[in-house]
């Protein structure tokens, strides 16, 4: 097909060969594993492969706020391993997230492997209630991170965190931001992946209350913004008023 990219017959090929290890880490580790191969050019569909139950995702699925922020960083992306989230159900989940890359070097997807530790992280509490504490160290807290098969949700839950419940803890509107911080607003979600799904730029303008074309006009002044930047300095200030 003209204009296809030649390096997505490799990217396939990886994807393939990557099925079956799916299959054998999730049974290696049981029931309280999940492992979860994605493509990340269609992240609103890219569950391409899964094993387990932990997060309930099915192939066609959605990426999770995890992945979204490993998409925005391109082929900067690096492994995340071994980091503990909470689920909107509250059972604790740890996770890696090792990317993928082709040939050159791009990242084009990641395989995740997600343990459920919720009974592990109560036995350690019984056996510290009744023992003393144990010396072994205790699991870090949690961010609670949306897991599912819609895509729109996990916009949806982003800006619940990003933009609805920072400015109700500072008491603030849209219409009382200056321009500053509501290009830092929009920069924060963009370094989250927000804007790499389809139809997110609606679901923003809509949650702000304002038109699709100012978010493209705010989106394209925060990146403006960014790459000019000097390097090294901290413009990170109100990124999520």
């Amino acid at each position: 097909m003209a204009g296809a990219d030649p390096r997505d017959t490799e990217r396939d090929a990886i994807l393939r060969a990557l099925a079956p290890v799916v299959d054998g880490i999730a049974a290696t580790f049981g029931p309280v594993c999940e492992v979860v191969l994605h493509d990340y050019r269609r992240p609103e569909r890219s569950v391409v492969a899964v094993a387990g139950t932990v997060t309930g995702r099915t192939v066609g699925g959605a990426m999770s706020e995890i992945g979204m922020r490993m998409l925005a960083r391109g082929d900067t992306a690096e492994h995340e391993l071994n980091y503990v989230t909470r689920t909107g159900d509250g059972r604790l989940v740890k996770s890696s997230t090792m990317v993928l890359r082709d040939s050159t070097g791009a990242v084009f997807g990641a395989l995740c492997v997600n343990v459920d530790v919720t009974e592990v992280d109560r036995v350690r509490g019984l056996l510290d209630a009744l023992a003393g504490p144990t010396g072994a160290p205790a699991l870090p807290d949690a961010p609670v991170t949306t897991f599912g098969d819609d895509i729109d949700s996990v916009v949806e839950a982003l800006l619940d965190a990003l933009v609805d419940a920072p400015l109700r803890g500072r008491d603030q509107t849209w219409a009382g931001l200056d321009r500053g911080r509501r290009l830092a607003l929009f920069r924060g979600l963009d370094e989250r992946g927000v804007f790499a799904v389809r139809r997110a730029i609606e679901q923003v303008a809509a949650r702000l209350g304002i038109s699709r074309a100012s978010a493209y006009s705010y989106l394209a002044q925060s990146r403006a913004a960014a790459t000019d930047a000097p390097a090294g300095t901290d413009d990170s200030q109100g990124a999520h008023p």
